[in-house]
């Protein structure tokens, strides 16, 4: 389902930052934003993050089989040799990876280009395939039931 919506958004190049919380527990973070506790549905997080609606300038949390929170605000890093082609959501992306173990997704609304950051290292020019072999990789030795739901499509 996510990988579905993030491909979704990248081709219709709608600027998205989704988060997937892992070991460190992000409830402050969560807090910033309107609570969901949702289904995870492509459906819904490319509506969450479609231009004008009220939650899509901020990131969309993801914990266990849940969106969680949406429009939340994350730390931006201070990083200042981050380069300028990247904007504030990439900013933001590395900001939450250096504050915890997090996985984020950037999909960039200028390119449609797919970004992902964790533990302070950005991948770009990811692709559905590159994006679903990692959160495989990521999530497929957790007893994490979002695993189905990350990698479903």
């Amino acid at each position: 389902e996510i990988v579905n919506a993030v491909a979704s958004l990248s081709r219709q190049k709608i600027g998205a930052l989704i988060v997937i919380e892992n070991g460190v527990g992000l409830a402050d973070i969560v807090e910033t934003g309107t609570m969901l506790n949702s289904e995870i549905s492509s459906e819904l997080i490319i509506n969450l993050f479609f231009p004008k609606s009220p939650l899509h300038d901020g990131a969309v949390i993801i914990k266990d089989e849940k969106i969680v929170a949406a429009g939340c605000f994350l730390p931006l890093s201070s990083n200042n040799s981050l380069s300028k082609e990247l904007g504030t959501r990439h900013r933001a992306a590395l900001g939450m990876s250096e504050k915890s173990d997090a996985f984020i997704i950037v999909v960039s609304e200028e390119t449609g280009i797919i970004t992902t950051v964790q533990n302070s290292s950005i991948s770009r020019h990811i692709d559905s395939e590159t994006l679903k072999n990692t959160l495989n990789k990521l999530f497929a030795d957790s007893d994490n039931t979002i695993f189905k739901k990350i990698t479903s499509g």
